[in-house]
């Protein structure tokens, strides 16, 4: 047996000992949520069950690697890398996405746009129908979709390769398989292939968005792991936060199916600017709706 593979011999208290470690260290670094990420991440490294170091701690016994593996991964986190890059894993809509440095992490959040998208579709989920992921990702939108509407196929862009690769990847785990399909297109060259491939695509019933909308100048103030760590392409919605809605407001009549409505993600206090720009575009808002925080988390609009 390898030095790396031995288990340690140690006295019942060990994990916990280790996991207040962590906990300390963690908090020492203002980590939010200290006590949670340390028992995730050392589920991570000894690929157990996390359930496991709260019920029977006492009765697990790591070996040097494992132990090894979760010191470097308690630093990491200590600097502020967000647990979602470091475990590879965030849940969304009970879905269990793989997520990278290539892509934003999925916010609960984000799941209004699903709730108020399946809303516009009651009575209808088991039609044929067809929804568009504009900016994708990791695939969170439009895989979330497809999940409550086992009969629609949908299309993911994204400007980032990195991203298309990732949310594709997410597709063929999770299920969906040719109902899914993922492609490289920038909404800020319409005339691109990748975008005609898009429109060609069409038109759709439901169309998800969840642009940038952070004002440019606000990033490096929020959160180290946001600010540092995510990919600013994600995040950044020019000088106002609005750019991304100027651009895709245009081109959102030329994705819709009759009948079909597009649901856009909002910043906080960005509902009454968005609905300018759309309407501004010969869309008509249809209304918003709110997430758990009581924010104006998406608008819903719909061909004037």
């Amino acid at each position: 047996m390898s030095a790396a593979s031995r288990p340690l011999a140690a006295a019942p208290s060990a994990v916990e000992g280790l996991l207040a470690g962590a906990v300390a260290r963690l908090a020492a670094a203002g980590v939010g949520t200290p006590r949670l990420d340390a028992r995730l991440l050392l589920a991570h490294a000894s690929k157990r069950n996390a359930d496991a170091f709260v019920l029977s701690p006492d009765r697990i016994t790591l070996n040097e690697a494992e132990i090894a593996a979760f010191h470097q991964l308690v630093g990491r986190r200590a600097g502020r890398m967000p647990l979602a890059y470091l475990t590879g894993h965030k849940e969304f809509w009970s879905l269990d996405l793989a997520v990278s440095e290539a892509t934003l992490i999925p916010r609960p959040d984000s799941e209004t746009l699903i709730e108020s998208g399946l809303a516009l579709l009651s009575g209808r989920q088991r039609q044929r129908l067809s929804v568009a992921d504009i900016g994708c990702g990791s695939g969170a939108l439009l895989l979330a979709a497809l999940s409550a509407l086992p009969a629609a196929t949908g299309v993911g862009c994204d400007c980032s390769e990195k991203a298309v690769d990732q949310a594709a990847r997410n597709g063929r785990r999770l299920g969906p398989g040719k109902r899914a399909r993922f492609v490289r297109a920038d909404w800020c060259r319409p005339a691109d292939a990748g975008w005609r491939q898009l429109v060609a695509g069409g038109p759709y019933d439901l169309v998800l968005c969840n642009p940038p909308y952070i004002p440019d100048a606000d990033i490096d103030g929020l959160a180290p792991e946001v600010a540092a760590f995510e990919p600013r392409v994600a995040l950044a919605g020019g000088a106002d936060g609005l750019a991304s809605y100027r651009r895709l407001a245009p081109l959102i009549g030329g994705l819709l199916a009759p009948g079909g409505h597009a649901v856009l993600e909002l910043g906080g206090g960005q509902a009454g600017a968005v609905a300018e720009i759309v309407t501004g575009a010969g869309l008509a808002v249809i209304g918003t709706s709110c997430d758990l925080a009581s924010v104006e988390r998406c608008i819903t609009v719909k061909i004037g």
